[in-house]
């Protein structure tokens, strides 16, 4: 078999996929000392192969990544924010947030309507602010708990909030913090946002910047919401722990240009950034 091309550009998640353990860069996920991931990154930097981050963090925590791991740009809150140039250059996703509220923040639309409140009561004890990390999110409300997003979302068109859709960007584990009810299971982050706004939209956008296609380009990802950067790239790499996630692998059966790497983590995530050299 002819081994695929090298990339021309890299498109990666952040939590779960490029880093570990509560955002650690040098662990494995058993908490092993590594440094596997950060030999991968210099290798990509000495091809010349740019490398985009691409997170549910907010767009200042994105760039400030894209700095430490000497990234070409960053996509932040699901694709809803693309910067380049350390942050100085800057493009926004709208999605289907209705045009009477053109002008104001998404977050700032929710708040006037109590979305958030009003499906966090739907849901006790299964779902709640994804606190502190919440409080600097423009573009989407940023969740955790166990609920089903198709649900969620049939919920949200009955309530006439049909322009909302709940995105699952993987899990968690479960600290003091959290008032969750008790579940073997592990807490999910969630992204409640406009639909049209996603990491694959965002990707397409970018690449049409930089006057790229598709097929030049790979993505790295560990969760349900990374399979949207499927469609906008050649080929798509799911690490292992996202891809032993309930539910994930017959998800991955209808992403032709999917593949599972070995390792998980930051140890999968070297693998795919190697075989994109």
């Amino acid at each position: 078999m002819t081994a695929p091309p090298p990339a021309r550009i890299v498109y990666t998640d952040l939590d779960g996929t490029m880093v570990g353990p509560r955002g650690s860069f040098w662990h494995t996920a058993g908490r092993e000392l590594t440094d596997g991931p950060a030999g991968a990154l210099l290798e990509l930097h000495r091809a010349g192969i740019p490398l985009v981050l691409v997170s549910g963090r907010t767009s200042e925590q994105v760039v400030e990544a894209a700095r430490i791991f000497a990234a070409d740009g960053a996509i932040a809150e699901l694709g809803a924010t693309i910067s380049w140039d350390a942050g100085r250059g800057t493009h926004r996703l709208p999605g289907e947030l209705p045009a009477e509220h053109a002008g104001r923040t998404p977050m700032e639309v929710m708040a006037g309507l109590a979305v958030v409140e009003r499906l966090i009561a739907e849901h006790p004890g299964r779902l709640e602010w994804h606190a502190p990390w919440h409080a600097t999110h423009t573009t989407d409300a940023l969740l955790r708990g166990r609920v089903d997003p198709l649900a969620v979302d049939a919920w949200l068109a009955r309530q006439g909030f049909g322009w909302l859709t709940l995105k699952d960007n993987g899990a968690f584990p479960a600290t003091s913090r959290m008032t969750l009810d008790a579940d073997p299971r592990q807490p999910r982050v969630y992204h409640l946002m406009p639909r049209g706004i996603s990491k694959g939209a965002a990707i397409a956008w970018d690449l049409q910047r930089r006057g790229l296609t598709p097929a030049d380009a790979v993505a790295i990802g560990d969760s349900v919401s990374d399979l949207d950067m499927a469609p906008a790239v050649g080929r798509l790499y799911i690490t292992a722990n996202g891809a032993a996630v309930d539910g994930m692998a017959a998800l991955l059966a209808a992403v032709p240009n999917a593949t599972v790497t070995e390792g998980a983590m930051g140890e999968g995530w070297a693998q795919a950034v190697r075989a994109s050299i």
